[in-house]
């Protein structure tokens, strides 16, 4: 059986991983306490204002996502890192003062937003495909799904931790501790043994963006779970507002009872986490799973009607949530020539991450119009069409059939031709 932190023995991975997950925490801290700022004490409640600055976040990667991946390619992973980790850092320690000194204006969190988008454009496929380079291949399985799970556990502890520590010190201390986490990644970098480094061969030549592009089109397996991530990772993962306006404006309560929306979202993560890191082979059929998962609880809690059984809700939606997504994020990498890593995690960033300036304003949009249990309601409808095409299409690839048989416990048999 594959130990499920056998990756942390290898000192590279141990100082990268942790240095990774205070700066992941602190990333969705951050970006917790500044559309808190937006929500609560800039606007009069607007869910609008809220999706406009999640959308300005990420509206760079969707212009810049294959550029970005072609430089993660070219460039050292770990200079990039560095550099993007020094500016994002830069930039909350700003916004931090601003709100400290009480002069915080919503155009500068905007300004603020749109340069830490810029910087995280380059940082995620550099990050993604940097822990290629800290462990040997035997252990990049379990080095993809730590990271991942890293990633994505942040992604939904960080915005429940922020709303307790928002409820008990305000959003200005907790911008500046989200500055201070970039501090321990830049010493993290800084302290890798270069010598015991594996690097990926390196991208030349003109048209390495193009060539990446074909790359994918041309693998059918590798585009099934770039659907998958942009499924449940873009189109899906609006917990940012949904959490948020579902604890303020349909529960009428305040930050400490959404830092406990996620926090009970953060067993249920930490669940699919350990399972995941634990897996000798992932699987479709487990990425399908959790979609199934995501759809079904994110239904209940849409309609829950009370806060304690919508709290409740949330362990099995962060589980299915993110095994979905480790697991997609497994598997591709996995997939994944060396040389083209960087590339094709640009396209992964792209649609868990870039898509959001397209969907958060909507999801805010439908929020203020139809109420706030549209802002669950609109990810349900769209994972839910996703994994029934997704299904569809990679049955169609293996040659498979979904057949009535009547003597067949369930009547339905999956069978090839």
């Amino acid at each position: 059986m594959v130990a499920i932190f056998s990756s942390l023995a290898i000192r590279n991975y141990r100082s990268y991983f942790t240095g990774a997950l205070f700066s992941n925490i602190g990333t969705w801290l951050g970006r917790t306490a500044a559309s808190w700022l937006v929500l609560v004490e800039l606007t009069n409640g607007s869910a609008s204002a809220l999706g406009l600055v999640t959308g300005i976040m990420f509206a760079p990667q969707l212009l810049l996502a294959p550029f970005a991946g072609t430089v993660a390619d070219r460039l050292p992973k770990c200079r990039i890192l560095m550099a993007t980790q020094a500016i994002c850092g830069l930039d909350a320690l700003v916004l931090a003062v601003l709100v400290l000194g009480g002069h915080a204006q919503l155009w500068m969190v905007y300004v603020l937003t749109l340069n830490d988008g810029l910087a995280i454009s380059f940082d995620v496929p550099a990050r993604q495909s940097f822990v290629s380079e800290l462990v040997p291949p035997a252990n990049l399985p379990n080095a993809i799904a730590l990271n991942s799970t890293s990633f994505n556990v942040a992604r939904l502890v960080g915005p429940g931790l922020a709303g307790i520590l928002i409820a008990a010190f305000g959003t200005g201390p907790v911008l500046a501790l989200n500055s201070m986490s970039y501090a321990v990644m830049l010493i993290a970098l800084a302290g890798l043994h270069t010598d015991e480094l594996h690097p990926a061969p390196v991208a030349t030549g003109r048209g390495s963006t193009r060539a990446g592009f074909a790359y994918v089109l041309h693998r059918p397996d590798l585009l099934i779970l770039l659907a998958c991530g942009l499924a449940v990772g873009g189109l899906g993962f609006n917990f940012q507002i949904s959490n948020a306006v579902m604890s303020t404006q349909q529960f009428r309560l305040g930050p400490g009872e959404y830092g406990i929306v996620g926090s009970a979202m953060g067993v249920g993560a930490l669940a699919a986490a350990l399972w995941a890191a634990g897996r000798r082979r992932p699987r479709l059929r487990h990425i399908l799973l959790g979609m199934a998962g995501y759809v079904v609880f994110n239904l209940c809690a849409a309609f829950a009607p009370g806060f304690r059984l919508f709290v409740a809700l949330q362990v099995p939606v962060g589980l299915a949530t993110i095994t979905a997504l480790v697991t997609t994020n497994t598997l591709l990498q996995g997939a994944t020539d060396p040389q083209y890593r960087g590339r094709v995690m640009s396209l992964w960033g792209l649609v868990i991450l870039g898509v959001t300036p397209l969907v958060s304003p909507v999801v805010g949009w439908l929020g203020d119009v139809s109420g706030p249990r549209w802002t669950i309601l609109f990810g349900v409808v769209a994972v839910a069409i996703a994994m029934v095409v997704i299904a569809a299409v990679a049955m169609r690839l293996d040659g498979l059939q979904l057949r009535l048989d009547r003597h067949h416990r369930g009547w339905l048999r999956l069978m090839k031709g």
